[in-house]
């Protein structure tokens, strides 16, 4: 079954396919009467061609032999990767299976190898906060958090970090799941619970390792922090990614953590909040008016004319092509550190920050929207969960 040239043929195509638009999952579902193939480009996901029902389970079992899985076993979840050369490119393939009531569920995360990462202000971020940021991840020690939900880009502002701070005289250890850039000059370890690495076990073993700086994938419970802020405290210098809403929300989420308020206080450098956007189209972006409703959410006056893209060849008549990020720095002065020592809330940290220069994600959306580099529709869409 896993022969099946038809089943090869269809794979290969739509493996070649994603990469050329730049995918960056493919999902492959089973459902009663159909095989659904979608593929994520820019954020969001996309039906393709559908394959006939009778070829699903020879699809997936071709997927499972390259990513060397057991094609026998079908009612648990398995974990693979193969490589893939696509037009002199080499894509790193994450593969995941999942039993679902009408067979297995199968998604391939595609990750370039030769992507080089770009600059801050590449990624999106205005040139002041980049400076203001920079001077963060400059300093010898202490903890700088990147916080967002999935698919933020949290893993890309950070390796854009390290690519930055990488020198001859610092010892740069990382812990992922999963590695998804390669970073020369920088040792990168793999998450591998079979083999007993978790983020803290991990973390543990690093600190033996002689480290200058660390940077870890995620923070996900107590004792992944309890290590790193401890790290932190004794000289080293830590980057790592929350899930919160803003910037302000992380402080709080540390202490829902068991961290002690001074530990915050005393080891965090700062936050940075960020989601991802999509670009407009520049070949087929026109000027318009977004309805007044969404006007008045973005705080902007009546009739303001924005861009958006009609839809074209390059951008799959999509209107979108690309993405750009959107930012809210929170560094820790004084007053914020003394704000988390008297457990403040995060609304009132975040109103407190706003009034000291603070910009909101919306609002660094809205400017973005307001340059032509996304839509007002867009702008919403993603901040909706974002407290203003």
């Amino acid at each position: 079954m896993a022969e099946d040239q038809s089943a090869v043929r269809f794979v290969n195509d739509l493996l070649a396919r994603a990469v050329a638009e730049n995918a960056s999952d493919v999902h492959i579902e089973p459902q009663e009467n159909q095989v659904r193939v979608r593929i994520r480009v820019d954020g969001m996901l996309r039906d393709t061609d559908r394959p006939p029902l009778a070829m699903g389970p020879a699809i997936t079992a071709h997927i499972k032999v390259l990513g060397d899985l057991d094609i026998s076993e079908k009612r648990m979840a398995q974990d693979g990767r193969f490589d893939l050369r696509v037009a002199a490119r080499t894509i790193d393939v994450r593969l995941s299976t999942f039993p679902t009531i009408y067979g297995e569920s199968v998604v391939l995360r595609l990750l370039d190898r030769a992507q080089k990462p770009l600059s801050l202000t590449e990624l999106g971020m205005g040139a002041g906060m980049a400076t203001e940021f920079e001077k963060l991840f400059r300093q010898p020690h202490g903890i700088l958090l990147v916080t967002g939900p999935t698919g933020s880009g949290k893993t890309t502002t950070l390796n854009t970090v390290l690519h930055d701070i990488r020198c001859e005289e610092k010892n740069i250890v990382t812990i992922e799941d999963p590695v998804e850039y390669r970073l020369g000059g920088i040792r990168q370890c793999q998450v591998n619970r079979k083999a007993g690495i978790t983020f803290s076990e991990g973390l543990r073993s690093l600190l033996r390792q002689d480290p200058d700086i660390i940077m870890v994938g995620e923070i996900r419970d107590s004792e992944t922090a309890e290590i790193a802020f401890q790290a932190a405290l004794t000289g080293h210098l830590v980057l790592s990614t929350l899930h919160t809403n803003d910037a302000a929300g992380a402080l709080t989420r540390l202490v829902d953590m068991k961290v002690e308020p001074f530990l915050i206080s005393s080891s965090v450098l700062g936050v940075l909040a960020q989601r991802l956007v999509r670009r407009v189209c520049k070949r087929c972006a026109e000027s318009y008016v977004p309805p007044e409703p969404i006007l008045r959410r973005l705080g902007a006056q009546s009739g303001a004319k924005f861009k958006r893209g009609v839809g074209c060849p390059e951008c799959n008549d999509l209107g979108y092509r690309g993405r750009i990020g959107i930012y809210e720095l929170l560094p820790l002065d004084s007053t914020i550190r003394r704000m988390v020592m008297e457990n403040k809330s995060a609304d009132d940290i975040k109103q407190l920050a706003v009034k000291m220069g603070l910009v909101p994600l919306r609002e660094d959306a809205a400017a973005k929207a307001r340059a032509g580099l996304t839509t007002a529709e867009e702008v919403i869409r993603v901040t909706q969960d974002a407290p203003v």
